[in-house]
């Protein structure tokens, strides 16, 4: 009996460790199961991420975009139409009713005109405007009247986080004409943001504005407030100033009217024009001998160098252009269109001369053709509309190439224009031998050229508000579309669309092919001056009031047509 008890009592043990052994071998098989079930969910989510992602995460830090400044973006998924709204009943600060808008994901007020392009980093906009804010003045009360004013706006909210507040010019309109406001574009790098301001000076700023502390220079009250009055009180929504270059103190330049130019960073050092020009008797240049290029040290803002071409004699009327860069053969050059109608390609590194250092000119280009400069053997008074025009607009860097349009102020109204695109690889005087194509159908621009790299597609505006599309490669032209209004802004090519806007307000969208096609159009209400530009699958556009970023809506929302797909890892249930 023994030995039958002791079987049995073997066989209930192995009867228990085989079930045991059985049921943990389920456990297991149900827990891989899952893991495996929740790895797939895993993958399939981040796959729907990729396919309904409106555009890869991609910021608009400068002016262009990128130091070619080609007004192009590779965003995806981008929206062609979209309705700016109405203005809720009663606003002082004329507030966009969202509801009544479709495509937008935020709308900030502005000022009363806004010539600055946006730039946007690290979740941050920058725009400028003018001070016009309400009825009743700025958005700080202490700061009435006539200002120059830099924006920054959460990217997610539009909501506003700082300001810099800058004072006119005591010289009046012929250095600082009124209402104009801020009308370069910030370039981010890092933490810091680089501005020509109205006051003709190149400065760096701290991206979190005194938020985060004051550092470098320490008298941001004295200067929002302006020379001789009493101190502004400051906090975290006014700007922390770094360094500040003034250049009409420190190089004794003359800005006409105005001063602009979106800087351009190159290694350890910032690139801007200095606004040089005439006084108000439109005749006289008070300082020739004064740069109209310079490199700034950007960490400690020295002066670094000056453009060695001595434009200044030459100086039409006024310089408000901004450089760009590309690399030919190896080698940087910084390329800058001239108060004189000329297109310098310059060393990027400053050469020392005894006590100076100059950006030395590796080539030039005279972008007046002949007929421009003379007429029956007479020459053709500048500001004529058959005659010779300054460079306004931005060159861009493309392929080795360089592609540029001349024009004048627009108060000087419509004239003979000149696009072409200069082979970049060559030196010297490049003028009779550098031109790979030109187009003199083009009015007096002031816009900067975009180029789509999947097609080779030109896109260009001119002042007297015609859209021209030609072969990058060749300069053959597609077609020309008339917006029947005056331009100051340049296209944006992106995502298979060209978008652009008047000076009547209109917006428009259209395909970026060979073929004219209107997608759509709409009107902002007030005009547009600046370039739209887009990042991180949102498009921001600046009417004269408002600032709008518009997307597809429907691309970023949540479906509520997909399957829903449980990633939780559901406990077994217990053995029976």
């Amino acid at each position: 009996m023994k030995t039958l008890r002791f079987d049995h009592e073997k066989l209930i043990v192995y009867q228990m460790s085989l079930r045991f052994i059985t049921c943990q071998s389920k456990i297991m098989s149900r827990i891989m199961n899952s893991a495996a079930h929740l790895l797939v969910s895993i993958l399939i989510l981040i796959f729907l991420s990729i396919l309904i992602s409106p555009a890869s995460a991609q910021d608009w830090p400068q002016w262009g975009g990128t130091d070619h400044r080609n007004m192009y973006s590779p965003a995806k998924g981008l929206p062609d139409r979209f309705e700016p709204g109405k203005i809720k009943k009663g606003s002082e600060t004329e507030e966009i009713d969202l509801a009544t808008t479709k495509n937008v994901k935020w709308v900030a007020k502005l000022g009363s005109q806004a010539y600055g392009n946006v730039t946007i980093a690290d979740g941050k906009v920058f725009v400028g405007t003018n001070n016009d804010y309400s009825d009743k003045g700025g958005r700080d009360p202490q700061h009435g009247g006539d200002r120059s004013i830099l924006l920054c706006l959460d990217e997610k909210t539009g909501e506003f986080l700082w300001q810099l507040v800058i004072p006119k010019l005591a010289s009046g309109k012929v250095n600082d004409w009124e209402s104009l406001g801020l009308l370069s574009s910030p370039r981010i790098e890092g933490n810091r943001v680089y501005i020509v301001t109205s006051r003709c000076e190149l400065m760096c700023l701290d991206v979190n504005g005194l938020a985060d502390g004051n550092q470098g220079f320490q008298d941001e009250a004295q200067y929002v407030a302006g020379p001789g009055k009493p101190k502004a009180k400051i906090g975290p929504k006014d700007a922390d100033i770094i360094w500040k270059y003034d250049m009409m103190d420190e190089l004794g330049v003359f800005p006409h009217n105005a001063s602009n130019g979106s800087p351009l960073i190159v290694g350890d050092f910032v690139y801007v024009c200095t606004s040089n020009g005439q006084d108000w008797t439109h005749s006289n240049i008070p300082s020739p001998l004064s740069p109209s290029f310079i490199a700034v040290n950007k960490n400690t803002g020295e002066l670094a160098g000056e453009d060695d071409a001595n434009i200044g004699p030459r100086i039409y009327h006024g310089q408000w252009g901004s450089a760009s860069t590309g690399t030919v053969n190896g080698k940087k050059l910084v390329l800058f269109g001239g108060g004189d109608g000329w297109l310098y390609a310059f060393d990027p590194a400053p050469a020392k001369e005894g006590d100076s250092a100059f950006l030395k000119t590796v080539w030039k280009f005279d972008a007046n053709p002949p007929e421009y400069k003379a007429m029956d053997g007479k020459p053709i008074k500048y500001p004529d509309p058959k005659g010779p025009s300054e460079i306004n607009a931005t060159p861009v860097f493309y392929k080795n190439r360089v592609y540029v349009a001349t024009g004048q102020d627009p108060e000087h109204g419509e004239g003979v224009g000149h696009l072409v695109c200069v082979d970049a690889t060559k030196t010297g005087d490049i003028t009779k031998t550098g031109v790979i194509w030109e187009y003199k159908g083009i009015h007096r621009s002031i816009s900067t050229v975009s180029i789509d790299p999947d097609t080779s597609l030109l896109f260009v505006g001119d002042f007297s508000g015609f859209v021209h599309c030609l072969d990058a490669e060749t300069g053959k032209v597609y077609w020309v579309h008339d917006m029947k209004a005056h331009m100051w802004s340049s296209t944006l090519v992106a995502d298979g669309k060209v978008y652009v806007g008047d000076e009547d307000g209109d917006f428009v969208v259209m395909a970026a092919s060979k073929e004219k096609k209107i997608l759509s159009e709409t009107n902002l209400g007030t005009p547009v001056y600046s370039t739209p530009v887009v990042a991180n699958g949102v498009i921001y556009i600046a009417s004269n009031t408002h600032l709008y970023g518009f997307y597809d809506a429907a691309r970023q929302a949540p479906s509520t047509d997909q399957p829903k797909v449980d990633v939780n890892l559901k406990k077994p249930a217990a053995p029976k």
